[in-house]
């Protein structure tokens, strides 16, 4: 738990932030000469104390310092606080050129990021330090720097929820549960949730949606979350909602299906970011779609060769059921465009493989139809430390689609399997609807951590969305 005081008395630990050449003017000169102390950046070191409170000494390097250099940076700091035991710390730091509110933001998420935990081991963790940070900037007013600290806080609660959504396995989060736990958590923040069951799924027409889920014991649901702002155009969110994703008859491997809980990372962005709106009183216009269900292997799943009918009427030939997530995005992203006014439209799925051995875990595929679009989408995502990558928009990958007997094929191979999933989707998106797609196969579930982000769930993309839809200035 971190308390945060805006020009807080000096106590506790003194952080010190040094580049290069204030290492010779520094009345520690000595002891970081000693210890090797260069001050590139995210150095840090400690100097404890028997007598008196500690020191701790941070790195700058020679560049110009960034919002992600900053977010990384106070992500260390709060982790050698823990470590040290040290739960307060006195930061009075520099001036770096950038918007103060902003900086305050990502210094309290760097120093909140180290507070996450999943683990459902029976033996107890030990408990984590309660942080108190004493915080001097220098400059800005109090009033805004408050208010940035409040929405950060209430955009990281989105973040962490989604990693709790993306990280609890299978036989505790599938679509009944799934909505029920949206359904309470948004609700308790002012956001509307509608959840539907299978039978009114069926009403819908969405037929794709409920072919996937056709196998499984656990039925599907339709989740429809809402916030209203009439003063500002509409904007959907469709999350993929496989909560266990077994391949169907197209069975993955059981190291491949392992994590295989994960599958609605997509979801859990959403949902995060709906509640993070939700908490923060966001003036937006939004409504999130989530179709749930689990892509299981019994008599009733579907199987490949089947042509399955959609909500917007055209079909698709089934030539794999491991490319499950894009035909219920189908009927997902159709209901969204077209039973609400929306002006635009980013689906957020765990999709490709193939975008993983493209990006890594890196980057976040994407394919849009709108480069203006796009672009906004990129910069909220920068400005979040998110990276995104755009993938072509190109009529000739459309037709690696082609079928010979449906309307659209739901697999076009091994060649540019993250491209033509993506353009999969946007065959279902509304006319005229501007539309970014987001592939988080890579980047919503980690095999190992970097910096802030942990292994296993990172809820990706909460703050992109979060600062697309309410931006926030200096």
């Amino acid at each position: 738990m971190i308390k945060f005081n805006l020009f807080g008395k000096e106590e506790g630990a003194l952080v010190h932030f040094l580049k290069k050449d204030d290492i010779s003017n520094s009345s520690y000169k000595d002891y970081l000469d000693k210890k090797g102390f260069e001050a590139k950046l995210g150095e840090i070191i400690y100097l404890p104390s028997t007598n008196s409170n500690g020191e701790i000494f941070v790195g700058l390097g020679d560049s110009e310092i960034t919002l992600e250099d900053i977010r990384n940076i106070f992500f260390d700091l709060g982790n050698l606080l823990r470590d040290e035991k040290e739960n307060i710390a006195s930061v009075n730091i520099p001036d770096f050129g950038l918007c103060q509110r902003k900086t305050i933001m990502a210094v309290y998420e760097g120093l909140s990021q180290g507070e996450y935990s999943f683990t459902k081991k029976t033996k107890k963790e030990d408990e984590i330090l309660d942080l108190k940070i004493n915080y001097t900037p220098p400059r800005g007013k109090e009033e805004k720097l408050q208010e940035g600290l409040d929405i950060i806080s209430d955009m990281m609660d989105g973040v962490f929820f989604a990693r709790d959504l993306v990280n609890e396995t299978g036989n505790v989060i599938y679509p009944e549960t799934l909505a029920n736990i949206t359904k309470e958590k948004l609700e308790s923040v002012g956001v509307k949730v509608t959840v539907y069951d299978e039978d009114k799924i069926e009403k819908l027409g969405m037929k794709a949606f409920m072919a996937v889920g056709g196998g499984a014991t656990n039925r599907p649901r339709l989740i429809v979350m809402e916030i209203e702002n009439k003063d500002v155009p509409k904007t959907a969110l469709v999350g993929k909602g496989l909560t266990y994703d077994s391949g169907g008859y197209n069975i993955k491997s059981s190291s491949g299906m392992a994590s295989m809980h994960s599958d609605m990372g997509g979801a859990g962005t959403v949902i995060g970011t709906m509640y993070a709106l939700g908490k923060s009183k966001a003036k937006v216009n939004v409504v999130a779609v989530v179709a749930a269900c689990e892509n299981m292997i019994s008599g009733t799943s579907y199987k490949c060769g089947d042509i399955i009918d959609t909500m917007k009427g055209l079909t698709i030939e089934v030539k794999n059921t491991d490319a499950e997530g894009r035909i219920t995005l189908a009927d997902a992203i159709y209901y969204a465009t077209n039973n609400f006014e929306v002006e635009r439209v980013i689906d957020l799925a765990t999709l490709t493989g193939a975008v993983t051995i493209a990006l890594g875990e890196e980057y976040t595929g994407a394919v849009t139809n709108d480069e203006e679009f796009y672009n906004k989408v990129k910069d909220a995502a920068e400005l979040s430390g998110e990276k995104i990558w755009a993938f072509p928009y190109d009529e000739d990958y459309k037709k690696l689609n082609h079928s010979d007997v449906a309307d659209i094929s739901n697999t076009s191979g091994r060649n540019a399997g993250s491209i033509t999933a993506g353009l999969f989707v946007g065959e279902f998106v509304k006319e005229g609807t501007k539309w970014v797609h987001l592939d988080i196969a890579g980047t919503a579930y980690r095999s190992k951590k970097k910096g802030y982000l942990p292994k296993r769930a990172t809820g990706i993309h909460v703050k992109t969305l979060y600062n697309l839809l309410n931006p926030i200035d200096c």
